[in-house]
């Protein structure tokens, strides 16, 4: 996304190119430039910034920077929430939706086929409506470091915000869904993150600090996501077979997430059925159910 000057220059023999006072090759805008007397150029300007009064000589040429759009890809499975977003996308000039998807695997080809600057996904959506576009966004950085990410949520979930920066927080963002009411939440975030910062929704901030407060010292916090994704199976009455089926695992993958849970809540000396019962009487008890 660079931003390119076109201009004609004229300036009497024996005066050199000036911005705004320096030479062109001392600028501190940076600006690099091939002139003759007369001649043609471009100049190769910073990210920030709308337009540079350029002096030559004693002639003036005023320069107007053009930027290129934002390329985008969209995936969400709520066909109404996909259109409400790409009527908000519309509104920007300096974004293009360059196609939309559904699920997972179109999101994945979509990529590959459009190569755009920022992907905006759902966190959940087919073909398990899990955490999709958590694993999405780890999986481009390892295929399109350069890619930026906007994951959408329902809910304010800060296990999912800290999954999503583990590997770094460089070109990531984390919204909620109730921020795109106000169209500048979204858009700021995905120019954010195509410059290569990153974005977390204030609630979400608001809900891990509130949570830390309030489990320091619980031997909850020391769960994975997907441990807390088991327990709360568990606590549902659910037995290994069908926290399998619900979370798509095999019950020997339930059984291990289920020996470091009990390992982590210092039950791994009692009795099968007790410790069963005395986690999710943990889990309860710290999540006020």
């Amino acid at each position: 996304m660079s931003l390119l000057v076109c201009f004609r220059i004229g300036f009497p023999a024996g005066h050199k190119a000036r911005c705004h006072g320096w030479p062109l090759q001392r600028c501190g805008h940076r600006i690099w430039s091939r002139l003759a007397a007369p001649a043609q150029g471009v100049l190769s300007y910073p990210l920030q910034g709308a337009s540079t009064l350029v002096e030559f000589g004693t002639s003036v040429a005023f320069s107007t920077l053009v930027q290129s759009k934002v390329r985008l890809v969209l995936a969400e499975d709520n066909y109404l929430v996909r259109e409400g977003i790409q009527r908000l996308l519309e509104t920007d000039p300096g974004l293009e939706l360059a196609e939309s998807c559904g699920d997972l695997d179109g999101l994945l080809l979509a990529v590959e086929r459009v190569r755009p600057d920022v992907v905006i996904t759902d966190i959940r959506m087919p073909p398990h409506s899990t955490d999709e576009g958590i694993r999405a966004a780890d999986r481009f950085r390892e295929t399109h470091p350069d890619l930026g990410v906007v994951v959408l949520s329902q809910h304010d979930e800060p296990e999912y915000a800290l999954k999503l920066l583990e590997q770094g927080s460089a070109r990531r963002a984390y919204l909620l869904k109730d921020s795109l009411s106000d169209p500048r939440h979204l858009v700021e975030a995905i120019r954010t993150v195509a410059a290569g910062g990153s974005v977390i929704d204030p609630k979400v901030v608001e809900t891990l600090v509130a949570a830390r407060a309030r489990h320091r010292g619980s031997p909850i916090k020391d769960l994975t996501p997907r441990e807390r994704e088991v327990l709360l199976r568990m606590a549902e009455g659910c037995n290994n077979d069908t926290v399998a089926a619900r979370l798509h695992l095999s019950v020997r993958m339930v059984e291990k997430h289920i020996n470091a849970i009990f390992s982590k809540l210092g039950l791994s000396e009692e009795k099968e059925v007790h410790r069963r019962v005395k986690a999710v009487l943990i889990y309860l008890s710290e999540n006020g159910d």
